[in-house]
């Protein structure tokens, strides 16, 4: 039996799996930073990367609870949350391993820092902390497959939401912190079975808890109380 340990960590503004995207990619401006443990903190081990536009990350769903079996059918969120389907025919959280795959576009790459070389990448739907067990190139003649059938996600389209934000809470965001939040909300964090639009949802974002609540196909962000100073 293989024995394997992270080779890095995640950093993300996003501290808890609420708002997670469900897919890599899906929030394309979203920021993170990959660090390595420190005995990978060696350029030389990511010497050519710098040639690549992106990678895919093998990680753990560190934030499930390891005490609750896995089931061998998942309800998809894809789905509506309320039809069940084969774990092994899904992209769920709750695997066998716990696995994650997901791949990600480098943004650039620092090599001269305290921690060694760090990976900054866009578009991860990893949670900050998240331990990486590796990370390989994406190579397209081998990684791409554009005309590939994909099953139930080919018949169920995903409507993403109106966000409004107001004036008054979108003046605590950088320019690139509120694009990168309406990406997320858009996505529609809840999940697929709630419907009540008196529901008041709270979703960390880096220094902030922004509350929200859904209307139909339009998201309205009510406050954004900060966390940490």
């Amino acid at each position: 039996m293989i024995e394997i340990h992270p080779i890095a960590h995640f950093c993300s503004p996003l501290t808890s799996k609420f708002g997670i995207p469900r897919q890599s990619g899906l929030a394309s401006d979203l920021a993170g930073t990959i660090v390595f443990e420190p005995e990978y903190r060696h350029a030389e081990a990511i010497r050519g990367l710098e040639g690549f536009d992106y990678l895919w990350l093998i990680w753990q769903f560190s934030a499930n609870n390891p005490s609750v079996k896995g089931s061998l059918t998942v309800r998809p969120p894809r789905l509506g949350g309320n039809r069940r389907m084969g774990v092994f025919a899904t992209r769920s959280p709750f695997r066998p391993n716990g696995l994650g795959l997901s791949c990600v576009r480098i943004h650039h790459i620092e090599n001269d820092t305290k921690l060694g070389p760090v990976i900054h990448v866009r578009g991860a739907d990893l949670m900050n902390g998240t331990p990486i067990f590796d990370v390989k190139p994406y190579v397209s003649y081998a990684d791409a497959h554009p005309d590939a059938r994909c099953g139930f996600v080919d018949q169920e389209e995903w409507q993403q939401l109106e966000v409004i934000i107001p004036p008054t809470i979108a003046q605590h965001f950088t320019p690139e912190e509120l694009t990168t939040l309406r990406q997320l909300l858009a996505l529609d964090p809840r999940p697929h079975y709630h419907d009540d639009a008196n529901r008041i949802y709270g979703m960390p974002f880096g220094d902030y808890d922004v509350k929200f609540r859904v209307e139909g196909n339009c998201l309205t962000v009510v406050s954004n109380a900060k966390t940490r100073k």
